[in-house]
Protein backbone atom coordinates (compact mmCIF):
# COMPACT_ATOMS: atom_id res chain seq x y z
CA UNK A 1 0.00 0.00 0.00
CA UNK A 2 1.37 3.26 -0.98
CA UNK A 3 0.78 6.35 1.33
CA UNK A 4 -1.28 9.19 -0.29
CA UNK A 5 1.89 11.71 0.05
CA UNK A 6 3.83 9.41 -1.98
CA UNK A 7 1.95 9.23 -4.62
CA UNK A 8 3.62 11.24 -8.15
CA UNK A 9 1.47 14.01 -9.83
CA UNK A 10 1.92 11.41 -13.09
CA UNK A 11 -0.74 8.85 -10.89
CA UNK A 12 -2.80 11.29 -10.01
CA UNK A 13 -3.18 12.59 -13.50
CA UNK A 14 -3.45 8.75 -15.00
CA UNK A 15 -6.14 8.35 -11.99
CA UNK A 16 -8.28 11.31 -12.45
CA UNK A 17 -8.38 10.60 -16.29
CA UNK A 18 -9.54 6.90 -15.43
CA UNK A 19 -12.29 7.99 -13.15
CA UNK A 20 -13.54 10.63 -15.31
CA UNK A 21 -13.61 8.09 -18.09
CA UNK A 22 -15.02 5.17 -15.99
CA UNK A 23 -18.07 8.06 -14.58
CA UNK A 24 -18.99 8.92 -18.46
CA UNK A 25 -19.63 5.15 -18.86
CA UNK A 26 -21.29 4.47 -15.95
CA UNK A 27 -23.17 7.79 -17.46
CA UNK A 28 -23.64 6.48 -20.63
CA UNK A 29 -24.61 2.93 -19.42
CA UNK A 30 -27.32 4.66 -16.87
CA UNK A 31 -26.50 2.09 -13.80
CA UNK A 32 -25.05 4.23 -11.29
CA UNK A 33 -24.81 1.15 -8.66
CA UNK A 34 -21.64 0.83 -10.60
CA UNK A 35 -20.18 3.61 -9.12
CA UNK A 36 -19.49 1.67 -5.90
CA UNK A 37 -16.44 0.59 -7.94
CA UNK A 38 -14.93 3.88 -7.97
CA UNK A 39 -12.70 3.02 -5.00
CA UNK A 40 -11.11 -0.09 -6.91
CA UNK A 41 -10.52 2.35 -9.85
CA UNK A 42 -8.58 5.00 -7.85
CA UNK A 43 -6.88 1.99 -5.68
CA UNK A 44 -5.73 0.60 -9.17
CA UNK A 45 -4.08 3.91 -10.07
CA UNK A 46 -2.93 5.53 -6.45
CA UNK A 47 -3.10 3.18 -2.65
CA UNK A 48 -2.68 0.14 -4.63
CA UNK A 49 -4.32 -1.40 -1.36
CA UNK A 50 -4.91 -4.49 -2.96
CA UNK A 51 -1.13 -6.23 -4.52
CA UNK A 52 -2.49 -5.96 -7.95
CA UNK A 53 1.09 -6.55 -9.19
CA UNK A 54 2.06 -8.95 -6.42
CA UNK A 55 3.34 -11.38 -9.59
CA UNK A 56 5.98 -9.15 -10.02
CA UNK A 57 7.94 -9.49 -6.77
CA UNK A 58 7.91 -14.00 -7.93
CA UNK A 59 11.44 -14.56 -8.33
CA UNK A 60 11.07 -17.97 -10.10
CA UNK A 61 11.85 -17.17 -13.91
CA UNK A 62 9.51 -19.67 -15.15
CA UNK A 63 6.46 -19.26 -12.87
CA UNK A 64 6.85 -15.36 -13.55
CA UNK A 65 6.63 -15.79 -17.17
CA UNK A 66 3.37 -17.96 -16.58
CA UNK A 67 1.37 -15.29 -14.17
CA UNK A 68 2.50 -12.29 -16.70
CA UNK A 69 0.70 -14.35 -19.45
CA UNK A 70 -2.05 -14.89 -17.39
CA UNK A 71 -2.03 -11.23 -16.42
CA UNK A 72 -2.08 -10.47 -20.39
CA UNK A 73 -4.77 -12.34 -20.95
CA UNK A 74 -6.79 -11.50 -18.51
CA UNK A 75 -6.47 -7.89 -19.56
CA UNK A 76 -6.96 -8.95 -23.01
CA UNK A 77 -9.76 -10.45 -22.42
CA UNK A 78 -11.60 -8.35 -20.40
CA UNK A 79 -10.82 -4.73 -22.93
CA UNK A 80 -12.39 -7.19 -25.70
CA UNK A 81 -15.26 -7.81 -23.87
CA UNK A 82 -16.25 -4.09 -23.36
CA UNK A 83 -15.01 -2.72 -26.76
CA UNK A 84 -16.90 -6.04 -28.19
CA UNK A 85 -20.45 -5.34 -26.57
CA UNK A 86 -20.19 -1.31 -26.47
CA UNK A 87 -18.15 0.00 -29.32
CA UNK A 88 -17.43 -2.51 -32.35
CA UNK A 89 -17.51 -5.36 -33.56
CA UNK A 90 -15.87 -7.55 -36.11
CA UNK A 91 -18.07 -9.61 -38.31
CA UNK A 92 -17.37 -11.84 -41.17
CA UNK A 93 -20.02 -12.04 -44.44
CA UNK A 94 -21.21 -15.86 -44.71
CA UNK A 95 -23.35 -15.54 -47.67
CA UNK A 96 -23.75 -13.81 -51.17
CA UNK A 97 -27.23 -12.62 -50.16
CA UNK A 98 -25.87 -8.92 -50.10
CA UNK A 99 -23.14 -9.56 -53.48
CA UNK A 100 -22.28 -6.71 -55.20
CA UNK A 101 -22.61 -4.16 -52.34
CA UNK A 102 -20.34 -6.66 -50.20
CA UNK A 103 -18.66 -10.08 -50.80
CA UNK A 104 -18.79 -13.12 -49.59
CA UNK A 105 -16.07 -13.38 -47.16
CA UNK A 106 -15.67 -9.44 -46.61
CA UNK A 107 -14.37 -8.70 -43.41
CA UNK A 108 -16.76 -5.67 -42.08
CA UNK A 109 -15.97 -3.76 -38.73
CA UNK A 110 -19.35 -2.61 -37.36
CA UNK A 111 -19.70 0.12 -35.20
CA UNK A 112 -22.58 -0.42 -32.05
CA UNK A 113 -22.12 3.27 -31.46
CA UNK A 114 -23.78 4.55 -34.27
CA UNK A 115 -27.80 2.90 -33.14
CA UNK A 116 -26.40 2.49 -29.92
CA UNK A 117 -25.38 -0.40 -28.00
CA UNK A 118 -27.47 -3.40 -25.92
CA UNK A 119 -26.76 -3.69 -22.55
CA UNK A 120 -25.48 -7.86 -22.95
CA UNK A 121 -28.44 -9.59 -22.60
CA UNK A 122 -26.18 -12.52 -21.69
CA UNK A 123 -23.12 -11.32 -20.12
CA UNK A 124 -21.60 -14.26 -19.07
CA UNK A 125 -20.54 -15.05 -22.91
CA UNK A 126 -16.61 -15.54 -24.18
CA UNK A 127 -15.53 -12.16 -26.01
CA UNK A 128 -15.35 -12.66 -29.72
CA UNK A 129 -17.13 -16.60 -30.16
CA UNK A 130 -21.02 -15.74 -31.26
CA UNK A 131 -22.46 -19.08 -29.26
CA UNK A 132 -20.28 -22.21 -30.13
CA UNK A 133 -16.38 -22.53 -29.57
CA UNK A 134 -14.25 -23.40 -32.64
CA UNK A 135 -14.07 -26.98 -30.88
CA UNK A 136 -17.49 -27.26 -30.54
CA UNK A 137 -19.86 -26.69 -27.39
CA UNK A 138 -21.49 -23.76 -26.21
CA UNK A 139 -20.23 -20.22 -25.22
CA UNK A 140 -22.38 -18.83 -23.30
CA UNK A 141 -24.01 -19.47 -19.97
CA UNK A 142 -27.80 -18.13 -19.89
CA UNK A 143 -28.25 -18.68 -15.93
CA UNK A 144 -27.97 -14.65 -16.08
CA UNK A 145 -30.50 -12.84 -18.34
CA UNK A 146 -30.80 -9.29 -18.57
CA UNK A 147 -33.48 -7.30 -20.13
CA UNK A 148 -33.22 -5.57 -23.51
CA UNK A 149 -32.21 -2.25 -22.71
CA UNK A 150 -30.39 0.02 -25.82
CA UNK A 151 -27.87 2.95 -24.79
CA UNK A 152 -27.91 6.53 -27.02
CA UNK A 153 -26.34 6.17 -30.46
CA UNK A 154 -25.31 8.69 -32.65
CA UNK A 155 -27.51 7.80 -35.51
CA UNK A 156 -31.22 5.72 -36.17
CA UNK A 157 -31.84 3.29 -38.76
CA UNK A 158 -32.42 4.95 -42.41
CA UNK A 159 -34.52 3.50 -45.08
CA UNK A 160 -31.53 1.55 -47.37
CA UNK A 161 -29.06 1.67 -44.49
CA UNK A 162 -27.27 -2.18 -44.41
CA UNK A 163 -27.91 -3.75 -40.72
CA UNK A 164 -25.72 -6.11 -39.35
CA UNK A 165 -28.10 -7.80 -36.85
CA UNK A 166 -29.20 -11.52 -34.84
CA UNK A 167 -31.38 -13.94 -37.16
CA UNK A 168 -34.87 -13.66 -35.42
CA UNK A 169 -36.14 -17.27 -36.45
CA UNK A 170 -32.25 -18.75 -34.66
CA UNK A 171 -33.63 -18.62 -31.50
CA UNK A 172 -34.10 -22.44 -31.97
CA UNK A 173 -31.69 -24.23 -34.29
CA UNK A 174 -30.29 -27.96 -35.64
CA UNK A 175 -26.69 -27.50 -35.00
CA UNK A 176 -25.79 -29.52 -37.88
CA UNK A 177 -28.29 -28.02 -40.39
CA UNK A 178 -28.52 -23.76 -39.13
CA UNK A 179 -29.65 -22.95 -42.76
CA UNK A 180 -32.68 -23.35 -43.17
CA UNK A 181 -33.71 -22.57 -39.81
CA UNK A 182 -35.53 -24.92 -37.78
CA UNK A 183 -39.19 -23.47 -38.49
CA UNK A 184 -38.89 -24.59 -42.07
CA UNK A 185 -36.85 -27.16 -41.24
CA UNK A 186 -40.33 -28.49 -39.05
CA UNK A 187 -42.65 -27.64 -42.11
CA UNK A 188 -39.99 -29.83 -44.37
CA UNK A 189 -39.76 -32.67 -42.55
CA UNK A 190 -41.55 -32.94 -39.57
CA UNK A 191 -40.49 -31.67 -35.98
CA UNK A 192 -40.01 -35.73 -34.65
CA UNK A 193 -38.34 -36.29 -37.53
CA UNK A 194 -35.28 -33.68 -36.50
CA UNK A 195 -35.69 -35.08 -33.28
CA UNK A 196 -35.13 -38.72 -33.75
CA UNK A 197 -32.10 -38.49 -36.14
CA UNK A 198 -29.84 -36.20 -34.35
CA UNK A 199 -26.76 -37.89 -36.88
CA UNK A 200 -28.48 -36.26 -39.74
CA UNK A 201 -29.43 -33.13 -37.79
CA UNK A 202 -27.38 -32.09 -35.03
CA UNK A 203 -28.65 -31.36 -31.45
CA UNK A 204 -31.65 -29.07 -31.22
CA UNK A 205 -30.39 -26.31 -29.25
CA UNK A 206 -32.09 -22.40 -28.31
CA UNK A 207 -30.11 -19.32 -28.32
CA UNK A 208 -31.14 -16.03 -26.53
CA UNK A 209 -31.50 -13.28 -28.37
CA UNK A 210 -27.52 -12.19 -28.55
CA UNK A 211 -25.99 -14.82 -29.36
CA UNK A 212 -27.85 -15.74 -32.06
CA UNK A 213 -26.32 -16.05 -35.41
CA UNK A 214 -25.52 -12.10 -36.87
CA UNK A 215 -27.06 -11.32 -40.33
CA UNK A 216 -26.10 -8.40 -42.88
CA UNK A 217 -29.31 -7.34 -44.50
CA UNK A 218 -30.26 -3.76 -46.38
CA UNK A 219 -33.26 -1.95 -43.77
CA UNK A 220 -36.08 -1.41 -46.94
CA UNK A 221 -38.39 -1.16 -44.76
CA UNK A 222 -38.56 1.16 -41.59
CA UNK A 223 -41.43 0.99 -38.66
CA UNK A 224 -44.86 2.40 -39.60
CA UNK A 225 -44.73 1.52 -43.27
CA UNK A 226 -46.41 -0.31 -45.44
CA UNK A 227 -44.44 -2.18 -47.96
CA UNK A 228 -45.51 -4.31 -51.14
CA UNK A 229 -43.24 -5.71 -53.95
CA UNK A 230 -45.04 -5.74 -57.29
CA UNK A 231 -42.35 -7.33 -60.32
CA UNK A 232 -39.51 -7.30 -58.01
CA UNK A 233 -39.78 -3.70 -57.30
CA UNK A 234 -40.65 -2.46 -53.67
CA UNK A 235 -43.04 0.24 -52.87
CA UNK A 236 -43.05 1.68 -49.44
CA UNK A 237 -46.27 3.74 -48.57
CA UNK A 238 -47.21 3.73 -52.21
CA UNK A 239 -44.13 4.98 -53.70
CA UNK A 240 -41.57 3.10 -55.79
CA UNK A 241 -38.70 2.79 -53.74
CA UNK A 242 -35.01 3.55 -55.38
CA UNK A 243 -33.07 0.60 -55.93
CA UNK A 244 -29.12 0.05 -54.65
CA UNK A 245 -27.26 0.11 -57.18
CA UNK A 246 -25.70 -3.80 -57.04
CA UNK A 247 -29.43 -4.67 -56.97
CA UNK A 248 -29.51 -8.29 -59.00
CA UNK A 249 -32.11 -11.30 -59.55
CA UNK A 250 -31.68 -14.63 -60.81
CA UNK A 251 -31.52 -15.05 -64.78
CA UNK A 252 -31.74 -18.57 -66.98
CA UNK A 253 -28.65 -18.06 -69.47
CA UNK A 254 -28.76 -21.10 -72.02
CA UNK A 255 -25.54 -21.02 -74.62
CA UNK A 256 -25.21 -22.91 -77.83
CA UNK A 257 -23.47 -25.72 -76.73
CA UNK A 258 -19.96 -23.98 -75.39
CA UNK A 259 -19.94 -23.05 -71.50
CA UNK A 260 -19.12 -20.10 -70.16
CA UNK A 261 -15.98 -19.74 -69.40
CA UNK A 262 -14.17 -18.53 -65.72
CA UNK A 263 -12.09 -15.95 -67.55
CA UNK A 264 -16.03 -14.35 -68.82
CA UNK A 265 -17.04 -15.28 -65.44
CA UNK A 266 -14.88 -13.09 -63.88
CA UNK A 267 -15.21 -10.59 -66.58
CA UNK A 268 -18.90 -10.18 -65.73
CA UNK A 269 -17.99 -10.24 -61.75
CA UNK A 270 -19.94 -13.28 -61.00
CA UNK A 271 -18.31 -14.88 -57.90
CA UNK A 272 -17.19 -18.38 -58.05
CA UNK A 273 -20.64 -18.83 -55.45
CA UNK A 274 -23.26 -17.37 -57.86
CA UNK A 275 -22.23 -19.37 -61.00
CA UNK A 276 -24.81 -22.52 -61.01
CA UNK A 277 -24.82 -24.88 -64.06
CA UNK A 278 -28.48 -26.55 -64.01
CA UNK A 279 -27.27 -29.27 -66.15
CA UNK A 280 -25.33 -30.91 -63.15
CA UNK A 281 -28.16 -30.74 -60.42
CA UNK A 282 -29.86 -33.99 -59.49
CA UNK A 283 -32.82 -33.04 -60.96
CA UNK A 284 -31.55 -30.50 -63.64
CA UNK A 285 -32.39 -32.60 -66.31
CA UNK A 286 -36.15 -32.68 -65.06
CA UNK A 287 -35.98 -29.04 -64.57
CA UNK A 288 -34.95 -28.35 -67.92
CA UNK A 289 -37.45 -30.36 -69.88
CA UNK A 290 -40.25 -28.65 -67.65
CA UNK A 291 -38.53 -25.42 -68.68
CA UNK A 292 -39.01 -26.61 -72.59
CA UNK A 293 -35.63 -26.14 -73.03
CA UNK A 294 -34.70 -28.28 -76.29
CA UNK A 295 -31.92 -31.16 -76.30
CA UNK A 296 -29.22 -30.98 -78.75
CA UNK A 297 -28.17 -34.61 -79.81
CA UNK A 298 -29.82 -36.13 -76.94
CA UNK A 299 -28.09 -33.67 -74.36
CA UNK A 300 -29.10 -29.93 -73.09
CA UNK A 301 -27.04 -27.33 -73.44
CA UNK A 302 -25.38 -25.38 -70.66
CA UNK A 303 -28.43 -23.50 -68.82
CA UNK A 304 -26.75 -21.41 -66.17
CA UNK A 305 -28.81 -20.46 -63.05
CA UNK A 306 -27.48 -16.57 -62.65
CA UNK A 307 -27.45 -13.65 -60.53
CA UNK A 308 -27.25 -10.73 -62.40
CA UNK A 309 -27.38 -6.79 -62.18
CA UNK A 310 -29.67 -4.98 -64.78
CA UNK A 311 -26.02 -3.78 -66.60
CA UNK A 312 -24.44 -7.71 -65.88
CA UNK A 313 -27.49 -8.60 -67.87
CA UNK A 314 -27.10 -6.90 -70.79
CA UNK A 315 -23.40 -7.69 -70.94
CA UNK A 316 -24.24 -11.10 -71.12
CA UNK A 317 -26.26 -11.05 -73.90
CA UNK A 318 -23.36 -10.30 -76.05
CA UNK A 319 -21.44 -13.23 -74.89
CA UNK A 320 -21.04 -15.52 -78.55
CA UNK A 321 -22.04 -18.36 -77.04
CA UNK A 322 -25.52 -16.88 -75.20
CA UNK A 323 -28.26 -17.67 -77.15
CA UNK A 324 -30.78 -16.26 -74.21
CA UNK A 325 -31.65 -14.74 -71.26
CA UNK A 326 -35.21 -15.70 -69.30
CA UNK A 327 -36.15 -14.07 -66.23
CA UNK A 328 -35.99 -16.20 -63.32
CA UNK A 329 -39.90 -18.18 -63.15
CA UNK A 330 -39.69 -18.33 -59.68
CA UNK A 331 -39.22 -21.97 -59.27
CA UNK A 332 -37.17 -22.16 -56.54
CA UNK A 333 -38.97 -19.28 -54.39
CA UNK A 334 -40.59 -21.58 -52.18
CA UNK A 335 -43.29 -20.67 -49.03
CA UNK A 336 -42.77 -17.06 -48.01
CA UNK A 337 -43.78 -15.42 -44.57
CA UNK A 338 -46.03 -16.06 -43.49
CA UNK A 339 -46.61 -19.21 -44.85
CA UNK A 340 -50.86 -18.98 -44.88
CA UNK A 341 -50.90 -16.65 -47.49
CA UNK A 342 -50.45 -18.51 -51.22
CA UNK A 343 -50.77 -16.34 -53.80
CA UNK A 344 -47.42 -13.94 -52.51
CA UNK A 345 -43.91 -14.66 -53.03
CA UNK A 346 -40.60 -13.15 -53.22
CA UNK A 347 -41.10 -10.93 -56.31
CA UNK A 348 -45.00 -10.22 -55.87
CA UNK A 349 -45.44 -9.71 -52.07
CA UNK A 350 -47.56 -7.70 -49.53
CA UNK A 351 -48.94 -5.38 -48.74
CA UNK A 352 -48.14 -5.56 -45.31
CA UNK A 353 -47.66 -3.19 -42.40
CA UNK A 354 -44.12 -3.02 -40.29
CA UNK A 355 -45.18 -2.64 -36.64
CA UNK A 356 -44.05 0.22 -34.97
CA UNK A 357 -43.69 1.21 -31.24
CA UNK A 358 -46.67 2.25 -29.30
CA UNK A 359 -48.91 1.72 -32.69
CA UNK A 360 -51.82 -0.41 -32.57
CA UNK A 361 -53.33 -2.37 -34.95
CA UNK A 362 -57.00 -4.19 -35.21
CA UNK A 363 -56.44 -7.93 -34.94
CA UNK A 364 -58.38 -10.69 -37.36
CA UNK A 365 -58.10 -14.44 -37.85
CA UNK A 366 -56.89 -12.85 -41.20
CA UNK A 367 -53.63 -10.94 -40.29
CA UNK A 368 -53.20 -13.10 -37.22
CA UNK A 369 -50.47 -15.02 -38.68
CA UNK A 370 -48.70 -11.43 -39.45
CA UNK A 371 -47.73 -10.89 -35.75
CA UNK A 372 -48.42 -14.14 -34.16
CA UNK A 373 -44.76 -14.43 -33.74
CA UNK A 374 -44.28 -10.97 -32.50
CA UNK A 375 -47.06 -11.13 -29.96
CA UNK A 376 -46.28 -14.14 -28.18
CA UNK A 377 -41.94 -15.23 -29.12
CA UNK A 378 -41.19 -11.84 -29.27
CA UNK A 379 -43.13 -9.60 -26.66
CA UNK A 380 -43.81 -12.61 -24.51
CA UNK A 381 -47.54 -12.49 -24.29
CA UNK A 382 -49.69 -15.84 -24.09
CA UNK A 383 -51.61 -15.73 -27.19
CA UNK A 384 -54.59 -18.52 -28.18
CA UNK A 385 -57.49 -19.11 -30.10
CA UNK A 386 -60.68 -20.53 -28.96
CA UNK A 387 -63.87 -20.73 -30.72
CA UNK A 388 -62.29 -18.27 -33.42
CA UNK A 389 -61.67 -15.80 -30.79
CA UNK A 390 -58.56 -14.07 -29.63
CA UNK A 391 -57.29 -14.45 -26.35
CA UNK A 392 -54.13 -12.39 -25.33
CA UNK A 393 -53.13 -13.43 -21.64
CA UNK A 394 -56.34 -14.46 -21.12
CA UNK A 395 -58.42 -11.65 -22.48
CA UNK A 396 -60.39 -11.45 -25.60
CA UNK A 397 -57.92 -9.35 -28.31
CA UNK A 398 -59.61 -6.81 -31.03
CA UNK A 399 -56.57 -5.25 -31.34
CA UNK A 400 -52.91 -5.43 -30.28
CA UNK A 401 -50.51 -2.60 -29.21
CA UNK A 402 -46.41 -3.25 -30.34
CA UNK A 403 -44.01 -2.55 -27.47
CA UNK A 404 -41.34 -2.41 -30.15
CA UNK A 405 -39.82 -1.10 -33.18
CA UNK A 406 -39.80 -3.55 -36.26
CA UNK A 407 -37.93 -3.14 -39.44
CA UNK A 408 -38.11 -5.27 -43.02
CA UNK A 409 -34.19 -6.46 -43.94
CA UNK A 410 -33.69 -8.01 -47.64
CA UNK A 411 -30.47 -8.68 -49.37
CA UNK A 412 -29.32 -6.70 -52.94
CA UNK A 413 -29.17 -10.64 -54.37
CA UNK A 414 -32.78 -10.20 -54.07
CA UNK A 415 -33.09 -13.95 -55.24
CA UNK A 416 -30.43 -15.45 -53.61
CA UNK A 417 -31.10 -13.95 -50.45
CA UNK A 418 -32.74 -16.17 -47.49
CA UNK A 419 -34.59 -12.33 -45.29
CA UNK A 420 -37.43 -10.52 -44.21
CA UNK A 421 -39.31 -12.24 -46.74
CA UNK A 422 -39.26 -16.10 -45.66
CA UNK A 423 -39.07 -15.37 -42.09
CA UNK A 424 -40.64 -11.69 -41.22
CA UNK A 425 -39.96 -8.84 -39.01
CA UNK A 426 -36.46 -7.85 -37.43
CA UNK A 427 -37.47 -6.50 -34.20
CA UNK A 428 -34.87 -3.91 -32.37
CA UNK A 429 -33.77 -5.89 -29.95
CA UNK A 430 -32.25 -7.95 -32.40
CA UNK A 431 -30.10 -5.13 -34.09
CA UNK A 432 -26.65 -5.10 -33.76
CA UNK A 433 -25.22 -2.50 -35.46
CA UNK A 434 -24.11 -0.75 -38.62
CA UNK A 435 -20.70 -1.80 -40.70
CA UNK A 436 -18.56 0.76 -41.34
CA UNK A 437 -15.97 -0.47 -43.35
CA UNK A 438 -14.37 -3.35 -45.51
CA UNK A 439 -11.14 -4.09 -43.40
CA UNK A 440 -10.49 -7.31 -45.58
CA UNK A 441 -11.78 -8.85 -48.97
CA UNK A 442 -11.02 -12.46 -49.50
CA UNK A 443 -12.17 -12.29 -53.44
Amino acid sequence: MIAIKDIKAKQWIKACLACLAYILFIAWVGNYWWLLLLPIIADIYLTKFIPWTFWKKVKNPRLYSILSWIDAIVFALIAVYFINNFAFQNYQIPSSSLEKSLLVGDYLLVSKVHYGPRVPMTPLSMPLVQHTFPWGGQSFSTSIQWDYRRLAGLDTIKALDIVVFNFPAGDTVASMVPNPDYYQLCQHYGRSTIYQHPEQFGKVVWRPVDRRENYVKRCVGLPGDTLQIINKHIYINGKEQEEPKGVQFNYLVCTDGRPISDKQFDMLGISNDDRHLINTWRDGRAILQYMDFSPINGNYPPVYYLPLTAKTCQLIKGLPQVVSVIDDPNLFSGKVFPQSIDNWNRDNYGPIYIPRKGATTPLTLQNLPLYDRIIRVYEGNDLTVKDSIIYINGKVAQSYTFKMNYYWMMGDNRHNSEDSRYWGYVPEDHIVGKPLFVWLSID
